[in-house]
Parts: C-alpha cells; structure tokens; sequence
C-alpha cells in the first residue's frame, strides 16, 4: 500500500494548488532563513566588537554565510515540514476533491489555529530528537553508514507522525493509519529530503502520500 501511495501521490505535484502551496512554503522558509541569517551576522558583529577581532564585514559575512549553510541543511527538513504544516489544508484538501470526493465532501476543516499548533509540536519535536541524537550521529561517523542509518529511522518516525497528524484531523471518524506504515511513509519522505532539488517538493509530496494512505487503506479493509 506505501508504494501505492507514493506512486499515486506524485500526480499531484503538478496541481495548481500544489504549486501555489511551494511557493508559498518555500518563500516562508526563506524568510525564517533570512531572518536566521541577520540574528546570526548581529551575534557575530556583536562578539566581532567585545572582543577585539580583526577580519571586519568580509569576516562577518563570511562566517554568517557557512553558518547559516550548516544551519540550513540541517533544519531546512524541520522549518518546511512545520510551515507545510500551516498550508496544509490546501493540499490535501485539492487531492481529496480530485481522488476521494465523497471524503473530501465530509472533511472537517483544521483551522489555522489547531495548525499552528501543530507545526509548532512538529518543530520541537524534530529539533529536540536530532539535537538528542546528536552525539550519536556523531560517533557512528567512523562507521561510514551507521549516521544516515540512524538519522533515517528517527526521522521516518517524525515525518511519518507529522505526515499523518496533517490529514487524520480531517476525518476523526477513520481509524488512524498504523504505526508501521507511518514509519514506512515517514521513511520515503526522509529520503526525499536528502535529495537535492526533490527535497524542495519532498513536504508536498509527502502530503499526497499521507492523504493516499489514510484513504487507501479504508478501501482496502
């Protein structure tokens, strides 16, 4: 059923809706990122002054640019998933019309309140796991594959929990998609948003998917 849904949720990558939706997740995050950039140059600026150092702007700028690179490949997953969090509706809601109308047409509305929650459970949950699991990403480096194994698992566990709290609120009546195929469409997703230029699609995608799978598996009971 996981490969089902995947397959079947890449059609929507090309909805109208599914677009507006990039573009709106991904000037978000940009904005988050850009402001992240600016905190970042100030406390640079700052240390820069109190301390005496030399280098001046081209330092500064230099430093704030690899920081925010290091910063942005490691919480770029975490900041789109919690802003797709906040547009999620539009999605899901546009794959439902077109796949399952007859669920769409009795669909309960999330709310921007109950989404902001959400995205906000979602970002400290990711960011609280990996910065826990931090040090052990670090040690398995020796190991050559035991840090993207770990870094996989645990976050196929979030992803797929994010994945299915954005469509199973709409229909409380559904019994919720199960655990391993949670961690299953959690782990799709975590390897899309390893792949460069994918992972600007991977949260939509994985949107599709959930939507896919909740349903799915209602028509295959």
């Amino acid at each position: 059923m996981i490969l089902t849904a995947a397959l079947r949720a890449f059609p929507s990558l090309f909805h109208g809706a599914a677009l507006r939706l990039l573009f709106k997740t991904l000037a978000l995050t940009l904005l988050i990122f850009v402001a992240l950039g600016g905190g970042i140059w100030a406390g640079f600026h700052a240390l820069r002054l109190h301390y005496g150092w030399g280098g001046g702007g081209l330092a500064e700028a230099t430093a704030t640019a690899l920081a925010v690179v290091a910063l942005g490949w490691l919480l770029f997953r975490a900041t789109a998933m919690a802003v797709m969090g906040l547009f999620a509706d539009d999605i899901i809601e546009a794959v439902e019309r077109q796949s399952y109308p007859d669920a769409a047409a009795t669909a309960r509305p999330v709310g921007w309140a109950r989404s902001g929650r959400y995205a906000l459970a979602s970002l400290r949950r990711t960011l609280g796991w990996n910065l826990l699991a931090l040090p052990a990403y670090l040690l398995l480096l020796v190991t050559g594959v035991g840090t993207i194994a770990l870094f996989l698992a645990l976050n196929a566990y979030l992803l797929g929990r994010d994945m299915a709290d954005m469509v199973e609120p709409r229909h409380p009546a559904l019994p919720p998609i199960g655990r391993g195929s949670r961690w299953l469409m959690g782990l799709l997703s975590a390897i899309a948003f390893l792949v460069p230029l994918a992972n600007l699609l991977a949260p939509i995608w994985s949107a599709a998917m959930a939507v896919h799978m909740l349903h799915g598996q209602r028509k295959s009971a």
